[in-house]
């Protein structure tokens, strides 16, 4: 499933300013850093557990390698385009990359310890890759991905929950059970029927598949020269089935015994009348 809208390359959407002069963006996020360094009190790098980098203005952000414990990081309404500056934050839990201009997200599979990604508010078009790179991050559990071209799909939402089973918070919103089983089956046919076999004790045929035409069963035939309700029949059979076929539309006698309540006498009659009451009597009901 390619969903893509087709928009510019990337290269034709790019600011022409952007494209001349990258070494003055870099610049302008690495006064960022430094400014914000020298606010929080940081001496090494090594001390850096979050940076906030917000309103910046910022079109491209140098190289973060060098804060290996950094764990919360905010860049939240800037002009990114892409995401390159994170390729050795292992430790990196909090990503704030809302309200920019991102067109693709390589690079985000680096971090495995991410746990909150907030992506809203972008440009990306292509779900297929944004959730190839997403699917390596197993702790990642609250993600935020509205307000970008590809959410006008209608089954958007359930396509990401069924590609990244492990996230609970999409978009503000609780994954739940329906949504679930919803995208099972919808996008995985195959264990959605083995699912309702197993539910069912094995009674449901596993191996249906909804793409191919319904599996009907010969129906059986009473043979030639069968007397109905006839016990004594000799007929052979050549296949078995047909004996247990015919086995089962045979009568077979079933009693039920209960006892008549209206010849129970009641008390008054009991103890009160003078003569004898007759004994209770036994209702029997034979089916055939």
């Amino acid at each position: 499933m390619a969903w893509d809208l087709n928009y510019q390359t990337r290269s034709s959407r790019l600011p022409s300013s952007l494209a001349r002069a990258p070494e003055h963006a870099l610049k302008i996020s690495q006064k960022a850093i430094e400014d914000q360094l020298k606010i929080c009190g940081h001496k090494r790098d090594a001390d850096v557990l979050e940076l906030f980098l917000s309103k910046k203005e910022l079109t491209d952000v140098i190289d973060l390698s060098r804060f290996r414990k950094l764990k919360y990081l905010w860049l939240h309404h800037n002009k990114l385009h892409e995401i390159t500056f994170l390729t050795r934050n292992y430790c990196l839990t909090e990503l704030y990359l809302n309200n920019n201009a991102i067109i693709d997200i390589e690079g985000l599979h680096y971090l495995p310890s991410l746990h909150i990604l907030m992506l809203h508010h972008n440009e990306l078009t292509n779900i297929d890759a944004t959730v190839k790179e997403l699917k390596g991050m197993l702790n990642l559990k609250t993600l935020s991905l509205y307000q970008n071209p590809f959410c006008q799909y209608n089954l958007y939402r359930l396509y990401t929950i069924y590609h990244l089973p492990g996230v609970e918070l999409l978009d503000r919103k609780q994954v739940t059970e329906k949504e679930r089983r919803s995208m099972i089956t919808i996008f995985n046919h195959k264990k959605a029927h083995i699912v309702q076999s197993i539910a069912f004790r094995g009674k449901v045929d596993a191996s249906w598949d909804p793409r191919s035409p319904f599996k009907q069963k010969k129906a059986s035939r009473v043979p030639k020269g069968f007397s109905f309700a006839n016990n004594v029949s000799k007929i052979v059979f050549d296949d078995p089935e047909d004996a247990v076929f015919v086995r089962s539309l045979k009568r077979s006698m079933m009693t039920f015994t209960s006892l008549n309540w209206n010849t129970v006498p009641k008390r008054e009659e009991k103890y009160l009348e003078d003569k004898g009451t007759n004994p209770p009597q036994m209702l029997t009901i034979t089916l055939r």
